[in-house]
C-alpha cells in the first residue's frame, strides 16, 4: 500500500536518525543489567531506566516509573518460591496520549541480558562497537536493539507532530530472561492496551505465537550399599541403584515425547511440537556407594493449545504425573517407592490470531521496509504472552537481529536492519492507534 504523508515522513526521519539510533543502542549497552538470579542484588537497570524516561518525557510522554512491590505478583506460577524483589529494579511505562478515537498499542521490551564471557569477546561485552554494518555489544540483539528501535519510533512520532488518535505506550522491563517479571509486574500494574508490540529479535519475521514452559524435577529414591559387595535383593534388604531406577522414568519420559511428535493436538503451523528435555540429572555421592537418590530435572514446552483455562500448563503437568505413575507402578521397587515430582515455574504459551489487524498491520509494515514480515512463532516464550494470557492485550513481536546471534559471543545486530525495524514500528502505530 502507497504510505499516508505521516508514514513517508517517519520512515524518512528515521533513517536520517541512523547515527542517533546507533548511538541510543550503544548508551543502553553500556549499561551492565546482567540477568539476575533469584537473590542477586541489583546492577544498572534503575540507571538504565532513568535514562530513558528522562528521554521520553522530553518528548512529552507521561512517566510512570516504578518498583513493584513484592505482594503484587508473589502468588504467580512464573516466579519462584519466595517470590522476588524489585528493589533497585524499576518498570517504565511511558504514555503518550492520543487525541481519542483509535486503538491503543504498548511497546514492549526487556532490559535485562543474559552473563556474557568478556575474556572471549572481540571487544568487551559493554563495550559497543560497529565494524561492517553491525553495532556489536551484549544485547544488541537481545534485546536492546529492539527497546532502541521502539524508543526510536516513538520519539520521531512526537518529533514531527504526529498526533496518534490511540495512546502509545513505551514500557520497559526486567528480569525477562530469568523468570518474566517485570511484563507480570506491569500488568499486574494495570498496563492495558488494544495491542501490544514486542521487538524481540525476530529477523524481519512476525512472530504470533510461543511455547509455554514447565521446569519439573523428578527424584527417585535408591537404597545405600557398597558397591563391592554382593548385592542381595531389595526385599532382603540389598541396595538399590536409584540412577539405574531414574532410567524407568528416562524411558518413560522418552516414550511421551515421542507419542507427542506424532498426535495431531501437538503440531501447530508457526510452532514446533512440545518437548520433554532431560537437562540436569544429579545423583550419588561416593564411587563405591550404591546411589540412594537420583533427580531428573527437565526442560518442557508446551504449546498454546494444551494451556488450561486460566493459561498455565497444569493439564500438561498432569499428563507427565500420570505417564511416570503408570511406569513405576511396572518397576517392583518404584511400585513400593514411587518418584517424587516437583514443579517449579510456569511461564505460559499464547498466539494472536493471523487475521488480527495487529498482525496484518505490522506484516505489512515490515515487508514495505525490506525486512520481509512473514508470519512465524518463537518456540521458545516472550513478554508479549503475558500481555496476551492475562492483559486480554494480544502482542505480536516484530524487531531487529536474529535469534541464533542472541546469548552468543560477539552479538550483534545489523543496523541497516536496526533502522528499518525502527521504521516498521513507527508505520505499526501510525496505522494500528491511528493518526490526524
Amino acid at each position: 500500500m502507497a504510505p499516508s504523508e505521516h508514514e513517508a515522513a517517519a520512515v524518512a526521519a528515521i533513517a536520517e536518525r541512523r547515527s542517533d539510533l546507533v548511538e541510543l543502542l550503544s548508551a543502553l549497552i553500556r549499561f551492565d543489567t546482567t540477568a539476575r538470579a533469584q537473590h542477586d542484588p541489583p546492577r544498572q537497570e534503575a540507571a538504565l531506566q532513568g535514562y530513558l524516561a528522562d528521554r521520553l518525557a522530553a518528548c512529552g510522554a507521561q512517566i510512570d516509573l516504578w518498583e513493584p512491590d513484592l505482594t503484587e505478583v508473589a502468588d504467580s506460577r512464573m516466579l519462584p518460591a519466595g517470590g522476588l524483589r524489585f528493589d533497585g529494579r524499576p518498570q517504565l511505562a511511558a504514555r503518550f496520549a492520543g487525541t481519542g478515537g483509535g486503538r491503543s498499542l504498548i511497546l514492549c521490551g526487556h532490559i535485562d541480558v543474559v552473563a556474557a564471557d568478556g575474556d572471549a569477546w572481540t571487544t568487551g561485552p559493554n563495550d559497543p562497537q560497529v565494524r561492517d554494518g553491525r553495532l556489536y555489544g551484549r544485547g544488541a540483539c537481545d534485546m536492546k536493539g529492539g527497546v532502541a528501535a521502539m524508543v526510536c519510533a516513538a520519539e520521531v512520532l512526537q518529533e514531527l507532530g504526529i498526533r496518534l488518535r490511540g495512546d502509545l505506550t513505551v514500557n520497559t522491563v526486567t528480569d525477562e530472561e530469568s523468570f518474566g517479571a517485570g511484563g507480570l509486574a506491569s500488568v499486574a500494574h494495570g498496563l492495558r492496551a488494544d495491542g501490544c508490540l514486542v521487538p524481540e529479535p525476530t529477523g524481519g519475521e512476525v512472530w504470533v505465537a510461543c511455547r509455554g514452559s514447565l521446569m519439573p524435577t523428578v527424584t527417585v529414591e535408591g537404597r545405600r550399599g557398597h558397591t563391592g559387595a554382593h548385592p542381595d535383593h531389595h526385599s532382603a534388604g540389598g541396595p538399590v541403584n536409584a540412577i539405574d531406577k531414574a532410567m524407568v522414568v528416562l524411558d518413560a519420559t522418552r516414550r511421551l515425547q515421542e507419542e507427542w511428535r506424532e498426535r495431531p493436538d501437538h503440531r501447530h503451523p508457526y510452532l514446533w511440537h512440545g518437548d520433554i528435555v532431560p537437562a540436569i540429572v544429579r545423583g550419588g555421592d561416593w564411587a563405591v556407594t550404591y546411589p540412594a537418590s537420583c533427580s531428573i530435572t527437565y526442560h518442557v514446552a508446551y504449546l498454546p493449545a494444551h494451556a488450561d483455562a486460566d493459561g498455565w500448563g497444569t493439564r500438561v503437568e498432569h499428563e507427565i504425573e500420570n505417564w511416570i505413575a503408570r511406569a513405576a507402578a511396572s518397576d517392583a521397587w518404584l511400585a513400593e517407592h514411587p518418584p517424587k515430582v516437583e514443579w517449579s515455574i510456569d511461564v505460559p504459551p499464547a498466539e494472536v490470531p493471523d487475521d488480527h489487524p495487529l498482525v496484518v498491520m505490522g506484516s505489512a509494515a515490515a515487508a514495505e521496509v525490506g525486512l520481509g514480515g512473514e508470519l512465524a512463532g518463537m518456540d521458545s516464550w516472550h513478554d508479549g504472552a503475558t500481555y496476551t494470557r492475562f492483559a486480554s492485550t494480544p502482542a505480536i513481536c516484530l524487531g531487529p537481529g536474529a535469534l541464533a546471534v542472541a546469548h552468543t559471543t560477539d552479538e550483534y545486530v545489523p543496523v541497516d536492519e536496526l533502522v528499518r525495524c525502527a521504521q516498521a514500528i513507527a508505520l505499526t502505530a501510525i496505522r494500528f492507534c491511528g493518526s490526524g
